[in-house]
């Protein structure tokens, strides 16, 4: 039986860039403000541990998107399926990406595709033209995470 999965991705502002990851793979934010209303209610938690996002509560440090498709908890918002977690770290980016995601445009969209993600805050890295193997572009997302456009 296939697995579920999420990729953890460290980031310095993980609401940020969980925006960013949701409008470019139009995947939606897990909305944990249910979950956080009863942890807050039974003192399990407390308010330093929480902060608003888009009207919402959230775990600070923490954001969370999934493919709209997938199932989820809807006590916990968390999803069961194909999902991204942001989670903050105090040390910045070095070094490259050991994983990246590649986003694929639809046949003939890789400009649209491109020119959608650098509205969204993405930047051009470079171009890569391999011939019968295709053509892409190395990006970057708002803190420098490289990723491919294909």
């Amino acid at each position: 039986m296939p697995l579920n999965w999420k990729l953890l991705i460290d980031s310095t502002n993980a609401p940020d860039l969980a925006d960013f990851w949701a409008a470019a793979l139009d995947y939606q934010l897990e909305d944990p403000s249910p979950l956080i209303e009863r942890l807050l209610a039974a003192g399990h938690t407390d308010k330093e541990a929480v902060l608003e996002h888009h009207g919402r509560k959230t775990f600070r440090g923490y954001a969370a998107i999934r493919h709209p498709d997938d199932p989820f908890d809807e006590t916990s918002g968390v999803g069961h399926g194909r999902r991204l977690l942001f989670q903050d770290v105090p040390e910045g980016k070095s070094g490259k990406n050991r994983l990246h995601v590649d986003v694929h445009s639809e046949p003939g969209g890789l400009e649209k595709l491109v020119a959608r993600l650098e509205d969204l805050g993405a930047t051009r890295i470079r171009e890569v033209n391999n011939g019968p193997a295709g053509k892409w572009w190395v990006m970057q997302d708002s803190e420098g995470n490289e990723f491919c456009a294909a």
